[in-house]
């Protein structure tokens, strides 16, 4: 469910705040407690284990700190370590700073690392983030197809000394320090004793980030941290922050605008109506996520790449993005998020521009379509408009009349139908990348083994796979980022999706916020601005 949550829930996190509800106050249970903490509204925390969590980003970001970082202009910088090196792109050596401590002021070491992220990619335990590790030396062996595991550590991992350690990769990767960044919660470490009872720990969680919690937490009542005082990276900006789990985001919306709430993540369909009521403090950052429409590539027409390339010309995504996103979105022109560092704008060519005359003679050529033509998504989810817009495109634009909109059941039902390969038309799909690199959205989409390919339709190409892994091998990131438009070019070809929208996470706060900055379209905590 989570690699099929992450292709398939809608750009905003704003929908995922559906699980509970309770206002904002402060905690009495530490004299570091500050009364009048920012208040940020979030989803129901599932786990506070960062390599077992689905649904509690917001939080962990806040209470761990990653190893690297990607600066909001797309520059690699470090965190927790002082650097990540490697001549080959294969072994690498990643050197910790010194003076990093748990929030128990005990030392960060490599032994955390080295046991945290064995526990983490042992299959039996089941974390949900352990395939973070899957690229390491001796995963496999942690994680057979069939049969128990013949390891339970990581053979690519080896301690040098306290703050040093080594990681040896199955095949070389230039891009590894990216994957080390903040949305990769599996890295995160834990502290010494923490595995032993991860129970116990996770009723008072310790971390390495810069806040601390100034008591234990519950799923739905509010969570207060404080500015970790021994932090050893950069000081937050702001002294306390106070996560705020709703119901639903109307609610949230609403005790913002009473100045209740400072910050809630809301969907792109509401941004017209948020500039309206919140003016400046309305904020779109840009994400590593993108819109796509999927097909059963072995269903029919759509099993004709004609038919696929008509489609994405008879969309008119600037007048959608206008129409229903109030321009917050970004409308694709490649199969990657445009944040993401060398993104090759403009590499889908005519076939993602508007063009429904030439749309019309592909889909000629290529034999029409037959029958009604239903386009899939979840019902309920605030995409109604979306589907109804691109079913109403494809009537006008192509002529095809019996074009809808067909709305799942629940998302359950369209998981079930989509992973099946049961669908009679276009579906909704997406991809949100948790690490800054277009290496993410093509290999988890458009690999075989990808957690995402269902959404791509089963996609594969050998041709492909080995543009990818020469990308991943090259000498400099540069270098791997270029061919990673090689990788797009090839894949293009082929046109097994449609590319909609480059996501913007949109979020609105009250008057005390002067400023917010993004970590990956995230909020990023430590950087918060106040208002004089």
């Amino acid at each position: 469910m989570h690699s099929k949550a992450r292709l398939l829930v809608a750009a905003s996190a704003a929908l995922a705040l559906t699980l509970t509800g309770c206002s904002a106050g402060a905690t009495d249970g530490d004299p570091a407690a500050v009364a009048d903490p920012i208040r940020y509204a979030v989803e129901e925390p599932d786990s506070f284990v960062p390599g077992n969590q689905f649904g509690s980003y917001a939080i962990l970001e806040t209470l761990f700190s990653p190893l690297t970082n990607i600066s909001e202009d797309g520059e690699i910088g470090f965190v927790a370590a002082e650097s990540v090196e490697s001549n080959d792109a294969k072994t690498w050596t990643i050197t910790l700073r010194d003076g990093w401590t748990f929030h128990d002021g005990t030392p960060v070491t490599a032994q955390n690392y080295v046991d945290t992220w064995n526990f983490a990619a042992y299959g039996p335990n089941a974390w949900v983030n352990g395939a973070q590790l899957a690229n390491v030396v001796g995963y496999a062996e942690m994680n057979p197809g069939e049969g128990e595991p013949t390891a339970t550590e990581l053979a690519g991992l080896t301690i040098v000394d306290d703050h040093t350690f080594t990681v040896e990769l199955g095949a070389p990767d230039r891009q590894y320090p990216l994957q080390l960044t903040i949305g990769q919660t599996g890295l995160y470490p834990l502290p010494a004793g923490a595995l032993e009872d991860l129970e116990a720990w996770e009723e008072s969680p310790i971390g390495n980030g810069p806040f601390r919690l100034v008591d234990g937490w519950s799923a739905t009542e509010p969570i207060d941290a404080v500015a970790y005082e021994d932090f050893a990276g950069d000081e937050p900006t702001i002294d306390a922050v106070t996560f705020v789990p709703y119901l639903d985001t109307a609610t949230a919306y609403t005790d913002t605008l009473a100045g209740e709430i400072d910050i809630v993540a809301i969907a792109a369909s509401q941004v017209e109506q948020a500039r309206t009521e919140f003016g400046d403090h309305v904020y779109e950052l840009d994400a590593p996520g993108v819109d796509f429409l999927g097909f059963n590539l072995g269903s029919g027409a759509f099993s004709d790449v004609r038919v696929r390339q008509a489609i994405s010309m008879a969309i008119d995504r600037e007048a959608i993005n206008d129409a229903v996103f109030g321009g917050s979105q970004v409308p694709a022109t490649s199969l990657t998020a445009p944040s993401m560092p060398g993104n090759p704008d403009g590499v889908c060519g005519e076939y993602c521009e508007f063009d429904p005359e030439a749309a019309k003679v592909l889909l000629e050529e290529a034999g029409g379509i037959d029958g009604e033509l239903k386009v899939h998504f979840i019902a309920n989810w605030g995409q109604e408009d979306l589907f109804e817009a691109i079913a109403n495109q494809l009537r006008q634009n192509l002529g095809i009349e019996s074009a809808i909109a067909s709305p799942s059941a629940d998302f359950a039902a369209f998981v079930d139908m989509v992973g099946q390969g049961a669908t009679d038309g276009p579906f909704r799909a997406r991809w949100g990348a948790l690490y800054p690199s277009q290496q993410n959205t093509l290999t988890a989409v458009f690999t075989a083994t990808g957690e995402g390919n269902f959404g791509a339709g089963g996609y594969s190409n050998p041709e492909v796979d080995a543009l990818l892994q020469a990308a991943n091998a090259a000498a400099t990131v540069d270098e791997s980022n270029a061919g990673y438009t090689a990788v797009q070019e090839r894949i293009l070809e082929d046109f097994p999706t449609v590319p909609l929208f480059g996501n913007r996470y949109l979020y609105v706060t009250s008057d005390r916020i002067a400023e917010l900055h993004t970590n990956s379209g995230a909020v990023n905590v430590s950087e918060i601005v106040v208002a004089d």
